[in-house]
């Protein structure tokens, strides 16, 4: 049983402990501190894994990673200068802005696809984007999964007839003497694999007409690349990252390109690690990354994590356990959706449950399931309403009719019978859905 508190809670993206994969994670560390202790460090490029680390972060671990995500999507070759290594997803983003933009004179908005994930506009709102948030709603079933044409039509209101040309604007001197610094018009948060709450894929005519669109207007794609290789179907497919795309069609004379991959470790070993990378389009935009002023002062975040990141790469232990999460997660996903057909009306829409963590789910019915969330609630079951996934002060009434619904922290008995008490509650409010 995964009962936290005594609840049965649908609304943690936390892998469940079991799952954690504690004695290869310990066998790493000592491997890096006991047995390569001896190793030569000396190298600018690659410093020990107790002192403080390089700005991009060590280089054999860059190389590595390059290498191994290169064998997951079909690639050869990518340069290690192209990546930064960070604390993880959250600090990349807050990294990317703080480096990337500039509210007060250059950055004109932030547009963040909706339903996005609960935590992200905090952030954005931390460095100066308040009042400056635009929802672009995700659109299952289109022409894209993504409503392109509304974010045509906003990035055009915003241009207000300022052309952005044929060369990359906003290139600007640095006054502390670091390099040429990119700040963008425009940036965009989005996660295109798996997303985070609305489970979608987005498909590479999406992805090729946003960067096309990046291009046009100086936008920055910050792509939320958490769930790529969690991926259940049997045969997987994994799509180019945005990134890919711009570093192979990147016009001449670009020096930063319209897209960064934000990766992490947490979802494929554990966040604990504090462990992510971004896959950038050129040197230049990663050393940008890199060269921010609390990274400078202390080197690249997380030094001796990533070494045992790189460990475990090269062991072939992070492989084993990424296959072992994607038994357990895709056991539970049909489960999970398995039981909301048992157990709901086929009027229920799910979205998701092909990878990731999350399924989402609209409610049949004309009333408002926020209250339906609250009396599920004293039953010992959390789900994540729909109104958790709004763009700050661009609201769309997701919590009236979508639930969000997480496979990684219940088990699969748990599954089913937290997904059984929300429906009764549902059938006994409002029988009328299922008659």
């Amino acid at each position: 049983m995964t009962r936290s508190g005594g609840m049965l809670n649908l609304f943690k993206g936390h892998p469940s402990r079991e799952l954690l994969p504690a004695t290869e994670i310990a066998e790493a560390y000592k491997h890096v501190l006991v047995n390569e202790d001896s190793a030569d460090y000396d190298d600018v490029h690659n410093r020990h894994p107790l002192t403080y680390g390089t700005d991009k972060g060590n280089l054999d671990v860059r190389k590595t990673i390059a290498t191994w995500s290169d064998k997951y999507f079909g690639r050869q070759n990518t340069d290690p200068s192209v990546i930064n290594l960070t604390a993880g997803a959250s600090y990349g983003i807050l990294n990317i802005l703080t480096s990337f933009t500039d509210t007060k004179s250059i950055t004109r908005r932030a547009f963040i696809v909706t339903p996005t994930y609960y935590l992200i506009n905090q952030t954005f709102i931390d460095v100066g984007f308040e009042g400056k948030l635009t929802a672009i709603e995700e659109t299952a079933g289109g022409e894209y999964e993504v409503d392109l044409e509304y974010l045509e039509k906003q990035l055009t209101f915003y241009d207000q007839n300022d052309k952005v040309g044929h060369s990359e604007p906003g290139i600007i001197k640095d006054p502390t003497g670091r390099p040429d610094r990119k700040l963008y018009r425009y940036v965009m948060y989005l996660v295109p694999t798996f997303s985070n709450p609305g489970g979608l894929t987005y498909s590479l005519k999406t992805r090729r007409k946003l960067l096309e669109l990046a291009r046009k207007h100086d936008l920055l794609l910050i792509c939320d690349d958490v769930y790529d290789l969690l991926n259940y179907e049997s045969d997987p497919k994994y799509l180019p990252k945005l990134s890919h795309l711009d570093r192979d069609t990147l016009p001449a004379g670009y020096k930063f390109g319209n897209a960064v991959s934000n990766a992490t470790f947490s979802k494929i070993i554990a966040p604990g690690l504090r462990v992510g990378w971004q896959e950038t389009t050129t040197p230049s935009f990663a050393e940008q990354l890199a060269v921010t002023g609390a990274n400078r002062s202390g080197g690249t975040p997380g030094q001796l994590s990533t070494l045992v990141v790189r460990h475990l790469i090269e062991s072939g232990k992070l492989d084993t356990i990424i296959s072992s999460l994607i038994k357990a997660y895709s056991g539970r996903a049909e489960v999970l959706k398995k039981s909301l057909r048992e157990f709901f009306p086929d009027t229920l829409e799910i979205n998701g449950g092909n990878g990731g963590y999350f399924v989402w789910v609209k409610i049949p019915g004309n009333f408002d399931h926020k209250k339906v969330v609250e009396e599920v609630a004293k039953e010992k079951v959390v789900l994540a309403s729909g109104d958790n996934f709004e763009v700050s002060q661009d609201e769309r009434q997701w919590g009236k009719h979508y639930v969000r619904l997480s496979i990684s922290f219940l088990e699969e008995d748990d599954i089913r019978e937290a997904i059984k008490i929300w429906a009764d509650v549902l059938r006994k409010l409002h029988p009328e859905i299922y008659s």
